[in-house]
C-alpha cells in the first residue's frame, strides 16, 4: 500500500514557502474546486488529497508562526489521518451556515450528520462513512453538532471496481436533511485518484 503521508522534509519554513505560496495557492485553489461537493442548501464536502493537506499545513504554520520541528509534527500528526490511502476517501464536511437563527435552528438538527454520509455506487452497493477517530470526540456532542466535521470511508476492492466503472452519487440519510448528488466527472476522477494505488 502506498503511504501517502506528509513528513517534515515536505513542509517549508516559512521563508520559501512565502517564495511559492502564490502559485502553490493558485494550484490548490483550482484543485479544491474539482473535488468540492455541494449537498443541499448547507452541507459541503471537501475531499482531501495529499495536496489539500499540505496546503492547510503550510497555512496553519504560516498564520500561527510556527517555527520548531516539533510545532510542524504536531500538526502532521493532526492532519496526515485526513490523507486517503489506495482504497479509502477522505473529507472535511462543512455544515454553511451564516446566520445566527441558522445556527441555532441546524446545529441541534443535524446531530450524528458525521455518519449519515453514504456513497452509492454503480453496482447498487453503498458504502457509509466513518467519523475520523482523531477528531471525532473533539467535535461529536448529544445535542448539537459542530460545524466541521473529518470523515472517511473505506471501500472493498469490488467496491473501488464499481466506483470507478460507473457515476456514484453522494447520498445523506440523515432524517433532518435528506439530500442526493451525482458526483461530477470532474470529482469522480479526482477520487478515482485517490482510491487507486
Amino acid at each position: 500500500m502506498t503511504d501517502r503521508r506528509l513528513v517534515l522534509a515536505d513542509i517549508l519554513d516559512l521563508r520559501a514557502y512565502e517564495r511559492e505560496r502564490d502559485e502553490f495557492r493558485a494550484g490548490v485553489i483550482a484543485l479544491k474546486k474539482r473535488r468540492r461537493v455541494a449537498v443541499g442548501p448547507h452541507i459541503t464536502l471537501l475531499f482531501e488529497n495529499r495536496d489539500t493537506i499540505r496546503f492547510q499545513i503550510q497555512e496553519m504554520a504560516r498564520a500561527e508562526r510556527i517555527l520548531t520541528d516539533e510545532g510542524i509534527e504536531t500538526e502532521l500528526r493532526m492532519y496526515n489521518p485526513l490523507i486517503p490511502l489506495p482504497g479509502t476517501l477522505s473529507a472535511t464536511l462543512f455544515i454553511e451556515l451564516t446566520t445566527d437563527e441558522q445556527l441555532r435552528e441546524w446545529l441541534p438538527k443535524l446531530v450524528g450528520i458525521e455518519r449519515a454520509m453514504v456513497l452509492a455506487l454503480s453496482d447498487g452497493s453503498e458504502v457509509r462513512c466513518t467519523p475520523e477517530a482523531g477528531h471525532a470526540t473533539q467535535l461529536t456532542r448529544e445535542e448539537i453538532t459542530a460545524s466541521v466535521h473529518y470523515i472517511g470511508w473505506s471501500l472493498t476492492p469490488e467496491q473501488v471496481s464499481a466506483f470507478v466503472a460507473g457515476s456514484v452519487d453522494l447520498v445523506v440519510d440523515h432524517p433532518e436533511y435528506p439530500e442526493r448528488v451525482t458526483l461530477s466527472d470532474e470529482t469522480h476522477a479526482e477520487l478515482v485518484a485517490d482510491l487507486e494505488a
